[in-house]
Parts: C-alpha cells; structure tokens; sequence
C-alpha cells in the first residue's frame, strides 16, 4: 500500500517535508487558506483542500482517505488549535498507530536568561504565543494517547532557508542590529527541519517531543553582520534594544533568552545537520543566490 501524508497547512517548512515524500513516491495532499493556493498545488500534483480557522474541511472524508501519515503546520488561535476544534474527532478515527509530527515552537520554553533548555525541561512559556502552543500540544499528546495515534511535537527554533533568511533582509533594506546584552536565538534551516520529520517517520517514538535547532544560539546583529559580509556591503549601525523602536511583535521575541539543545534528533533519530550554525547556512544561501544571478544574467544574454 502506497503511503500517504497530508499536511495540515502547506506552508514554508511543511511543503518541504512534502516535495521529497511526493518525490519517493508517496501521495500528498493537505491544506490551504485561499482558493487560488489551492489551485497552484493541484497544478504541482497535490490533492489540495481549503481550510482555516473558522472554515472546516467540506469533505473531510476524502481529505483523509487512506491517510497514513499527518502533519500539522497551522498555529493556534484564541480559540485553541483549529485543526483539532474542527477535525479532531476526524483524526481520532484513524487507523491505531497512525503518525502524526506537530510543528509546534521552541517557544514553549520562555526566557531561561540565556540557559540551556532541553526537552526533558518544564514548559514555562513567557507569551502569549507561547501559551497557546504548549495547550496545543497538550492537546494533540492528549489526542493521541486517547485514541491510540502515534503523535510527536517538533519544537523548532527560528527558521530560515530559502526566501527567507538574513541575506533577503539585507538586499531588501530592512536589516537592523538590534543589540540586548547577553541575547541568543536559536535558529534552524528549512532543510534541516524536513530532514527531522523524515527521520521521525522513519523510526516514530510516539509520544516525544523533539528540539529541532542548531548547533549555534548566536546574537541576532551577529547574523546580519555576517550577511552583510558575504554581500560585500556595510552593516547596518547597532541600536541598543533599550531605545529602539520596534513593533509589538519584534519585541516579544527579544522576552526568550535562551539556549536551546538538540541532542535528542542526533541521538534518538540520527539527524546529521546539514547547516550546523548560521554561518554554514548563510554560505550556502548565498552560493545559491550568486548561482541564480549568474543563471539570469546568461539568461538574458
């Protein structure tokens, strides 16, 4: 029997994971919010269905018939996580032992003023957000435990990758360093994350949740500075945090101090990363960019 995935929300991180099952064979379908999304995956070879927070799935049975495999990518909202809302009774009835990997949020944690977190640590989210994803997980480890799904949680840390990454917000003019002594974010490539699901399917240990990050919490103006060197331009000048302005959203994400550890992917699942910290992963965004320019201005010859 062929395996099948489907994906609620087809986004950034998730579509990823779903090119290189489509790829090995698999069938493939999932979510999107606006009709026209929808109607770009069914042209690129996905069963494609809308969905949203206040709009269910219309025929929800032929979205999961034959499922063999879930993932989750859309966030909760005030109302608590909308896939489980409209659809957990729908999942419930799945076959025992059916997958499901939650794309939650290294968020969970709070701020640990600058410590080490790893997954064995108590949830102590800071935010809102935060909030919301620990009940969402909570949630689907309920799920699964209640009606015998094999249900993992992937807490990722900042992602970046292709389209969107430090060397975009340089070249767009939107970069800023933002300096707060003693901050560090965690960070993970978009490949690196596909690759930990991937591993996860493989080998499931349902009920686990699993920090997916690199090896480098590092100070985010330490990122864009080390964009600007590879685009041979001048740094933006450092802003004290203290002083600068920022959007309520910018701000929040300066409350989590923390250093978040990922031995648990290497170990239980054999995850080698592809870009160990940010500066192998900015090297390889900007090979790809000087290809791609060096491909359109043959292109235009």
């Amino acid at each position: 029997m062929t395996n099948k995935l489907f994906c609620f929300g087809m986004g950034f991180s998730a579509r990823l994971v779903a090119d290189q099952l489509a790829a090995d064979g698999w069938q493939v379908a999932g979510t999107t919010r606006t009709a026209e999304k929808a109607k770009r995956l069914a042209q690129q070879g996905f069963e494609a269905f809308l969905f949203g927070d206040d709009q269910p799935i219309e025929d929800i049975r032929s979205a999961l018939k034959d499922v063999t495999h879930v993932l989750i990518s859309v966030p909760p909202g005030g109302d608590g996580d909308p896939v489980i809302h409209h659809h957990g009774a729908d999942l419930a009835a799945l076959p025992e032992g059916t997958w499901i990997g939650y794309l939650s949020t290294t968020g969970v944690y709070g701020d640990r003023n600058g410590g080490n977190v790893t997954e064995d640590d108590e949830l102590m989210p800071s935010g809102k957000r935060g909030r919301r994803r620990v009940a969402a997980e909570k949630a689907w480890f309920d799920l699964g435990r209640r009606h015998g799904l094999c249900v993992q949680s992937f807490r990722l840390a900042g992602i970046y990758g292709p389209g969107r990454n430090a060397l975009e917000t340089v070249q767009s003019g939107r970069a800023r360093r933002i300096v707060k002594p003693g901050q560090v974010f965690s960070r993970i490539h978009v490949h690196d994350i596909a690759q930990t699901v991937l591993a996860s399917i493989k080998q499931p240990n349902c009920g686990a949740a699993y920090n997916v990050c690199d090896d480098d919490a590092a100070p985010p103006q330490d990122v864009i500075a080390h964009a600007c060197g590879l685009l041979g331009v001048d740094p933006p000048a450092e802003q004290d945090f203290a002083s600068a302005t920022l959007s309520p959203m910018a701000a929040s994400f300066f409350e989590d101090n923390k250093r978040v550890i990922n031995t648990r992917i290497k170990d239980e699942l054999g995850v080698k990363l592809r870009y160990r910290d940010y500066q192998a992963g900015l090297l390889a965004l900007y090979d790809q960019l000087r290809t791609k320019n060096t491909a359109n201005e043959g292109h235009e010859e």
